[in-house]
């Protein structure tokens, strides 16, 4: 085979592992043994130290030896097109280059959830420039890596003409890049909350539009994942603590244009409608679904914000709080975040509806085909010391997962690798037995971690530092952000 179908065939490959976690590994794991395995430092890599990044010197990353980092892409900074990197980088995916001549090159898609006011975005549109809203700032950039010498070939804008640019997920064949807006906002006349095309062979110079995907749903988006065996594409959304949230499908018409219709649908659990799954429930439990259909995707401008979920809820649809990484394992299974579910709770004070937040759960949907499936809880945080709310996740090269903390607890827990910051994020792997343990920490600053994704090789990991969601890029108290490429030892684990 030539090169970029040996490099299709890796990529395919290493997914392949993830397949093994099992209803059985996961009963016999209590949430409280994880705990312990982390607490005891058994980190297949080791403990964590703080490390030197080979670009700047700094300290930016607490990591295992062995392990070494690059940064690149700071909030700010020029980029190869003249603008100044966007605010906000959450998530993002790593793609083969579509030049067969750069077999060395990853190019990134990055998302830029910027929550600046209409007009004065980060990435906001030049006058005239062809995009779906005027007023809005935020979007996509790409970046291309070059992972042999660890250094940024190119960086440019993908994507202007969208707010709130939050998650995201591969289309299908990963042609391209799903960027969601978490938001269901109207700004001068343009509805928000959509999901969007970027393709990945869209290069510096060649637009920077892309139209909504209006059968998608238009609710508080966050991450997606394409089933490529089906062109099923699953969605989360967070419409905010205590409002409830839904886990979705897209069937489409046509598996390679979304565009052209399909049926959305809400996940519900077989013979418990409207269930409560945010507390209450037991790691290991599997419990068959069925899809209910959403038959007002774009709801009117005066609908409220959550009127998607309500629409399936109405029908038996199951409740979570506030989802958020979901990514497919190349086989049967969708791995997704809620945030903040769990029984355990944080110190915030009860939500809207008396619901009190916990730490986090990682949920597993087994696929039957354009069927039901099942519903599994993997996992579920029994406090801040073994994970503090998960945001983004992907499904690793050898099976496993990285959850990217997003410390909304306020419970004021620091680090040893840096003692001065308060309310730490972290990167957390999840073996494939349940097993959760420390793999990264940000030492740099308080801001969450975002976008975990692999290089195709699976030999680098990609994450974002996020750095704030509004302000100005040249603010570097505020606004302090950056991509990471972490290179090592992977194989002495399940990552």
């Amino acid at each position: 085979m030539h090169d970029l179908d040996r490099r299709s065939f890796l990529r395919q490959s290493t997914v392949a592992g993830a397949g093994l976690f099992t209803a059985g590994a996961v009963q016999t794991l209590t949430a409280r043994d994880a705990l312990a395995r982390k607490l005891e430092g058994k980190s297949p890599y080791g403990p964590v130290r703080p490390m030197r990044d080979r670009t700047t010197g700094r300290e930016i990353l607490a990591l295992p030896n062995g392990f070494k980092y690059a940064t690149f892409g700071a909030i700010g900074s020029t980029m190869s097109d003249g603008n100044r990197t966007p605010l906000a980088l959450d998530g993002m995916a790593a793609f083969d280059h579509p030049s067969e001549r750069r077999r060395h090159v990853v190019r990134l898609i990055r998302n830029h959830e910027d929550r600046n006011p209409a007009g004065k975005g980060s990435n906001r549109p030049a006058p005239g420039e062809d995009v779906y809203d005027a007023q809005a700032g935020g979007g996509t950039s790409t970046l291309d890596f070059d992972v042999r010498k660890m250094e940024l070939v190119q960086d440019f804008i993908s994507l202007k003409g969208t707010i709130v640019n939050c998650a995201g997920g591969y289309s299908l064949g990963q042609t391209g890049w799903l960027t969601g807006e978490e938001t269901t906002e109207i700004r001068g006349g343009k509805k928000h909350g959509y999901t969007y095309f970027v393709p990945v062979d869209r290069d510096r110079g060649e637009g920077v539009r892309s139209d909504p995907i209006v059968p998608m749903g238009r609710f508080a988006h966050e991450a997606a994942a394409t089933d490529d065996r089906t062109g099923i594409v699953y969605q989360t959304e967070d419409a905010g603590s205590g409002r409830g949230s839904g886990f979705y499908r897209y069937i489409p018409n046509v598996r390679t244009n979304l565009d052209a219709g399909g049926r959305l649908e809400m996940l519900a659990v077989t013979g418990n409608d409207r269930i409560d799954l945010r507390q209450g429930q037991r790691i290991g439990d599997t419990r068959p679904v069925r899809w209910v259909a959403i038959t007002t995707v774009d709801p009117a401008d005066n609908a409220a914000a959550n009127s998607v979920f309500e629409q399936g809820f109405a029908q038996g649809g199951a409740k979570f709080n506030r989802l958020e990484g979901c990514w497919w394992d190349g086989r049967r299974s969708i791995f997704f975040a809620s945030t903040s579910g769990g029984d355990v709770k944080n110190p915030e004070m009860p939500n809207r509806d008396g619901f009190k937040e916990g730490y986090g759960q990682i949920w597993q949907y087994r696929a039957e085909g354009f069927g039901g499936g099942t519903l599994t809880l993997v996992y579920e945080s029994t406090g801040a010391e073994a994970l503090d709310s998960p945001d983004n996740l992907c499904v690793t090269p050898r099976g496993g997962l990285i959850l990217c903390e997003d410390d909304a607890s306020n419970d004021n827990d620091t680090h040893p690798a840096n003692p001065t910051i308060e309310n730490v994020n972290r990167l957390i792997g999840f073996s494939r037995n349940g097993g959760v343990f420390e793999f990264a920490v940000n030492i740099l600053n308080d801001s969450e971690l975002a976008g975990a994704t692999f290089s195709p090789d699976g030999k680098v990991l990609f994450v974002n530092i996020f750095g704030s969601s509004s302000g100005a890029v040249d603010d570097p108290d505020n606004n302090e952000g950056m991509t990471v490429a972490i290179r090592g030892p992977w194989a002495k684990g399940p990552l």
